[in-house]
């Protein structure tokens, strides 16, 4: 990635393949695509590609995990919302998956970023900036929930482990819901399809 030009200011923005370019500093909602989304969720690993397998589990398929348990723990839920648990990660399109000891280590500043990004995100898709403390609830649990999933299924941890860190998915019943709580990394495209296809069936 070529620098910028000595003495002008350092670069905060990035080009993505659909010829838009994203001001990191200040998001404008008219230069985000959701297939630009979809497209760096696919190639972004969860887990840090610390997972079996012969694909990374990225993180559009971590998002498509929460829309599902966001789903059953909540069936009636408005669609609006569904998306908004689609979206929870979509910032990470630009910033990557950084994972939690990362981020406690980076502190408040990286949060503020990538909750700037979000309510930006959230605004291209007619969802408020910022969410209702209960919908937020929600889809942290579902989140949590996903990480325990994807930490005993696919990153190694044992059971006991994996509930001192991400607690019990309460409320889940996973042998009535076979499919999506069997899990396994997907091929990029595959994944952004899938990812793509859910977000539309959603807006």
């Amino acid at each position: 990635m070529a620098a910028s030009k000595p003495g002008a200011p350092p670069r905060a923005w990035q080009r993505m393949l659909s010829g838009r370019r994203l001001d990191l500093i200040d998001p404008s909602p008219l230069d985000i695509e959701i297939e630009d989304i979809a497209h760096g969720l696919s190639r972004v690993a969860r887990w840090n590609g610390q997972t079996s397998g012969a694909h990374a589990f990225s993180v559009a398929q971590h998002s498509l995990l929460v829309e599902a348990i966001v789903s059953t723990l909540s069936p009636d839920l408005d669609q609006r919302w569904r998306l908004a648990a689609l979206l929870h990660d979509a910032p990470e399109y630009v910033v990557g998956d950084m994972i939690s000891p990362f981020k406690a280590a980076i502190g408040y500043d990286y949060k503020a970023f990538e909750n700037r990004l979000l309510a930006a995100i959230h605004l291209r898709f007619s969802l408020p900036a910022r969410l209702a403390e209960t919908t937020s609830r929600l889809i942290k649990r579902a989140d949590r929930a996903a990480a325990f999933l994807e930490a005993t299924q696919l990153a190694g941890f044992g059971q006991k482990e994996a509930l001192t860190f991400f607690g019990r998915p309460a409320g889940l019943r996973v042998e009535a819901n076979p499919t999506f709580f069997r899990l396994e990394g997907l091929a990029p495209e595959r994944a952004k399809a899938a990812f793509l296809k859910k977000f539309r069936q959603l807006s």
